[in-house]
């Protein structure tokens, strides 16, 4: 039986994660690990997470994963969630500034403190809440999933990398910002999809199938 395996490096709501995986992997097998020797084994890996990039790059540290987690996701399937979204690239400018793990070159930044709407008012930070997400073109992990559906955000971050080849969807919050990247076998979202619905369930169902191609 495939095995997916969600990440536990102490950060994010692993198990609502899992628990939504669960709901839409026929015949395969979920598990929450924080064991390198389980994320390199498994057939597919979902790098979920929230808080803050400084701690979850010491978390990760601590448990001597940061390796694994770059392997696996240059080697199978890979799916990243909010957090473990913004430490693929580079550097974070949170808590004055954080090395990533550096698969992709570019930083992630605050939103500010004077983020305004169209009309002029100033938005809450973080953004939290439901919003749409515009495809930038198909990829299997939107199949099922109307362009500019909404899903559920919690940050106060976003991610601006340098290769905007890498783009998948985009997001209007006072301003655009990268919503999803998709690289290869590689997809990671900036919303939470175990908090999105049907949306966000056939999100993870498309992932549980997908061959990373």
């Amino acid at each position: 039986m495939a095995q997916i395996v969600v990440v536990d490096y102490g950060m994010g709501n692993l198990r609502s994660v899992a628990k939504a995986i669960e709901h839409v992997a026929d015949n395969q097998h979920v598990i929450i690990s924080s064991k390198a020797e389980d994320i390199a084994n498994a057939d597919r890996v979902v790098f979920p997470g929230q808080g803050a990039a400084r701690d979850c790059m010491r978390e990760l540290a601590q448990r001597d994963l940061q390796q694994v987690v770059i392997a696996a996701a240059k080697e199978k399937p890979f799916l990243g969630i909010c957090m473990g979204m913004q430490v693929l690239l580079g550097h974070s400018e949170e808590n004055g500034g954080t090395d990533c793990l550096g698969l992709y070159d570019g930083n992630v930044h605050f939103f500010g403190n004077d983020l305004k709407d169209a009309q002029g008012e100033r938005l809450k930070i973080p953004h939290m809440g439901w919003n749409e997400v515009k495809h930038t073109g198909e990829h299997p992990l939107w199949q099922g999933i109307h362009n500019n559906s909404r899903f559920y955000f919690v940050h106060s971050y976003y991610i601006d990398p340098l290769d905007k080849q890498l783009v998948a969807a985009t997001t209007d919050y006072g301003l655009e910002f990268t919503s999803a990247i998709a690289k290869d076998n590689v997809f990671a979202v900036q919303c939470h999809p175990e908090k999105s619905a049907q949306d966000g369930l056939q999100l993870l169902k498309n992932f549980s199938q997908w061959s990373g191609a």
